[in-house]
């Protein structure tokens, strides 16, 4: 499945918006002639570090792979890759996350960094949470939640409802209205528990880059007109991945977050009729009420044994490893 991660639009607002610092940016090629254009790997010197390339990821990327489509590549096309890789500069060491366990990035750059002469480990990064919709209308998925989970949201509408001037919105498009809504969602998040952002210009400009693609599904709960939940969601390729949520601090009562989630939730199955939904990045307890099942995020971490500090970082890494092992 298309991932938009992995897509030249995403990486572009990353690399400028995303880091404090810029980081300078290596781009790796590599195509099969028989299904051209190929891959395009994007890869930065990995920080504090006078050696290492890693992937062009950060806390802001809840998944990480090539740009194109790397389903169908064979395995010489993933050990020239990897060969490309080692012969950079800073290729002694490389690290590769969030990947998906299962896919064939993983599976293939794995494969053919070995091939190129690497030693290559892999490590867990985070538990997945998400739902595999297989056709179903969201009237179905609902009377599958927890019934916690269901009275929670029926209470807190209820709650709404006799509160009274209280509305709903899902933006999507760079229409009227978006300058609005990306303000009333910088409202809600600078008023919640959640720490600012630090690279405050990246959530902004990746609302108008959703929008402007078609991803956007951009979620406001308002009370007299003040925005008091709000959700950011992606659409792409099928995938609906929830991004950001956040709501009001002292606004618990009517479930404001549980409210909106359900209502993105219906939208995205029954008017986008995604195949998943995707709740990205950790195993939060609540996450299993909303999603169906579980899976791992890992990252791979390569060393070229026949260079100095690729042999030096590999002693290390596995060395610590085997002594963990030994005292558990």
């Amino acid at each position: 499945m298309p991932e938009v991660f992995e897509t030249a639009e995403w990486f572009e607002n990353l690399r400028e918006y995303g880091f404090e610092d810029p980081p300078m940016t290596v781009w790796m090629a590599a195509s099969n002639a028989e299904s051209a254009p190929g891959v395009a790997l994007g890869l930065m010197p990995v920080a504090g570090q006078r050696t290492g390339l890693a992937s062009l990821s950060n806390y802001y990327a809840s998944l990480y792979g090539p740009v194109g489509d790397c389903r169908d590549l064979p395995p010489a096309t993933w050990r020239a890759l990897a060969q490309r890789v080692r012969a950079h500069a800073q290729g002694a060491i490389v690290v590769l996350q969030p990947l998906d366990e299962q896919g064939a990035f993983a599976q293939g750059m794995a494969r053919g960094l070995r091939e190129a002469g690497y030693w290559v480990d892999r490590f867990f990064c985070f538990g997945n949470w998400y739902l595999r919709l297989n056709g179903q209308t969201y009237e179905h998925y609902y009377e599958q939640r927890p019934s916690a989970l269901r009275h929670s949201i029926e209470r807190g509408r209820r709650r709404l409802d006799r509160r009274g001037g209280w509305s709903l919105s899902i933006h999507t498009g760079a229409g009227e209205g978006l300058a609005e809504a990306i303000a009333a969602f910088e409202v809600v998040y600078g008023q919640s528990w959640k720490q600012a952002e630090p690279c405050p210009q990246f959530m902004p400009n990746l609302m108008r880059l959703a929008a402007a693609q078609g991803w956007l599904r951009l979620g406001l709960l308002s009370v007299d007109g003040a925005p008091v939940a709000a959700q950011l969601w992606l659409v792409y390729g099928g995938k609906a991945n929830i991004y950001k949520l956040a709501y009001v601090q002292g606004q618990e009562r009517f479930s404001p977050g549980s409210v909106l989630t359900a209502a993105m939730m219906r939208h995205v199955i029954d008017t986008d009729r995604v195949q998943e939904v995707d709740y990205l990045t950790g195993d939060d307890a609540y996450k299993q009420d909303w999603m169906g099942a579980r899976r791992e995020r890992i990252g791979l971490i390569a060393f070229d044994p026949l260079t100095a500090s690729g042999l030096l970082a590999a002693a290390r890494h596995f060395g610590a490893r085997a002594v963990k092992r030994l005292s558990a």
